[in-house]
């Protein structure tokens, strides 16, 4: 009789969670997983696919606008936010049958609730109890929000994806990917909207050209900046708040919505006490196997607060089975990992930013583009992008492109392909450009920079 109930017991059932049961399931394990919520996880129900379906939405009116220029007129434009949430909410519970089916082929058993360690082998899920020889936890991350008076008359990222209606004014309070992607979200559906934050510049660790560019751009699309100050209360009034500032000034609005960060999902599931070491923030310390202090617990994605993406939640799941269950041990390389900012317009990068790369190679040749989208030359959009590639000036190998602007994350993404392999100015020289597109200005440029 075996020893345990199951060779793997996950904990989370996000996309890495998912992908590891599958595997593990696949390669003979015996695997249970165990959801609070349900199967899906943060991107797939509370983040990247619905924020992006919104994104989508709220570009239309652009499109419309847009597309006067090309001698389109329409008589009347209308939005149903109702209907638009509705037919969001359908399309996640299409990808969250899905993603029960794909566990349920793979022999994987779902169960339902919130697991806690009770020891390195054990999980308690309501008054049941179940063993494993190994457990993962992945359990991802969970909008965090500072303790200011007032501060539970905002909402987080969840619930604005739920708002029964859109809000007229809203008060977006951070600096970061959620506070500028919901930001050009509003704006586009035609809320008033005030983004507020701590810092001088949005999304803190990006080249500082894309963070410069995407400001003004913020800015022509009527989104009012407020950096370098914080809401010190939020106060109920007739209709609203009133959203008190640390600059003496205050914000009307109807909705405020706190985009400050995410933490480690881990409070209260039993890792302490279980003796799993933990970060200040409450991330799971893993080695490069993914695994904790305790030899058996493994950990990955959010939760241990490394590069906090879906793909690279899904690399170190895959990793892990492979490790684990499949006798071929693989770990993750984070080097030169792609990712994509979908504010307004899109931001994406891959590599170094500018600073990052003097401080690693300190000669660098920096390749500046800033044009026009032809998509926009026959109309009123005034909306500009910007390509950027960093050179060590040494091995003249391309170490980061950067853009803002149309389709800029399907074109980093094959750039990425590019930067990976360790390619240098002179494969991106020798590549013939597709014309007309935005692309081609990463294998045009030829002047760097002057210093």
């Amino acid at each position: 009789m075996p020893k345990f109930d199951y060779d793997l017991i996950t904990i989370g059932a996000g996309s890495g969670g998912v992908r590891a049961s599958r595997l593990a399931g696949s390669y003979g394990a015996r695997v249970a997983i165990v959801e609070e919520l349900r199967e899906g996880g943060t991107c797939v129900l509370r983040g990247c696919v619905p924020k992006k379906l919104l994104v989508y939405g709220s570009h239309v009116t652009e499109e419309i606008t847009d597309a006067e220029g090309y001698g389109w007129s329409f008589e009347s434009v209308d939005h149903n936010w109702t209907k638009m949430i509705q037919a969001k909410n359908n399309e996640l519970d299409r990808l969250h049958q899905i993603y029960v089916e794909l566990l349920d082929k793979a022999g994987v058993e779902r169960i339902s609730g919130r697991g806690v360690l009770i020891d390195r082998n054990t999980v308690r899920v309501g008054e049941k109890e179940i063993t494993a020889e190994r457990i993962l936890v992945a359990v991802g991350g969970w909008p965090n929000k500072p303790d200011i008076p007032g501060i539970e008359h905002s909402i987080s990222s969840n619930e604005a994806l739920e708002l029964s209606e859109r809000p007229k004014r809203i008060v977006i309070v951070g600096s970061g990917y959620i506070a500028v992607e919901f930001a050009g979200i509003f704006a586009g559906f035609g809320s008033e909207v005030d983004i507020v934050f701590r810092a001088d510049k949005v999304l803190r660790g990006f080249d500082i050209d894309l963070r410069n560019a995407l400001m003004e751009e913020m800015a022509k699309k009527s989104v009012k900046i407020h950096a370098e100050c914080l809401p010190e209360r939020i106060e109920k009034i007739k209709g609203g708040y009133k959203v008190h500032l640390s600059n003496n000034k205050h914000i009307e609005a109807d909705q405020v919505l706190y985009a400050t960060g995410r933490v480690p999902n881990t409070k209260g599931l039993g890792l302490e006490e279980t003796g799993v070491n933990l970060q200040e923030n409450g991330a799971i310390i893993v080695n490069e196997w993914n695994q904790s202090n305790i030899s058996n617990i493994y950990a990955l994605g959010d939760v241990t607060d490394r590069i906090n993406l879906t793909p690279v939640a899904i690399a170190e799941a895959q990793a892990f089975a492979e490790t684990v269950f499949n006798k071929n041990p693989k770990n993750m390389d984070y080097s030169d990992i792609p990712c994509a900012v979908f504010s307004q317009p899109p931001i994406s990068s891959v590599g170094l930013s500018e600073d990052e790369a003097r401080n690693k190679f300190g000669a660098i040749d920096v390749y500046l583009s800033g044009f026009r989208p032809m998509k926009y030359t026959m109309t009123k959009n005034p909306e500009r992008g910007l390509q950027k590639l960093i050179v060590d000036r040494k091995s003249q190998r391309v170490v980061g492109a950067h853009m803002i602007g149309v389709d800029a994350p399907e074109i980093i993404q094959g750039i990425a392909i590019a930067i990976k392999a360790k390619a240098t100015k002179a494969d991106f020289d020798s590549t013939i450009g597709i014309h007309p597109t935005a692309a081609e200005e990463f294998v045009t440029m030829r002047q760097p920079r002057a210093e």
